[in-house]
């Protein structure tokens, strides 16, 4: 019996495409929907938004900080403030941040969704525009 997931979500794709096979808009689905969704609030700056100017994550008011343990500190919390705040399909696990050897900093977000008790790991890279 195959498990039914529609309740996970669907939404246009991140980013912004055109599905090759049908020629009409590309969609997400399911856990690859939420991996979207916490792409697109980790990339999006507070205030971006006009109608929505709180959404996003303060994780860009780092760029150009210091590659610390306090800098790496405060870009966990920043992450799991947003996640926590704008993804109600997930309990986010834990963040970690840590510098990475060419001035980045490299955060690993695991989470589980909530309604299928499904662990779930994301890696990204944020770069640290100071040291471009």
């Amino acid at each position: 019996m195959a498990v039914r997931k529609e309740f996970l979500g669907r939404g246009v794709a991140f980013p912004f495409r055109f599905d090759p096979a049908s020629g009409g808009v590309a969609f997400s689905e399911y856990e690859e929907n939420i991996r979207q969704s916490i792409a697109i609030i980790l990339g999006t700056r507070p205030g971006e938004r006009q109608m929505l100017p709180k959404f996003g994550c303060r994780v860009h008011e780092l760029l150009f900080a210091p590659n610390t343990r306090v800098t790496s500190g405060l870009i966990a919390f920043h992450v799991e403030t947003a996640l926590r705040r704008w993804e109600p399909r997930i309990r986010v696990e834990s963040v970690e941040a840590e510098p990475g050897s060419y001035g980045e900093m490299r955060v690993k977000v695991s989470y589980r969704i909530i309604s299928t008790n499904t662990p779930q790991n994301l890696v990204f890279v944020l770069p640290n525009e100071s040291r471009r």
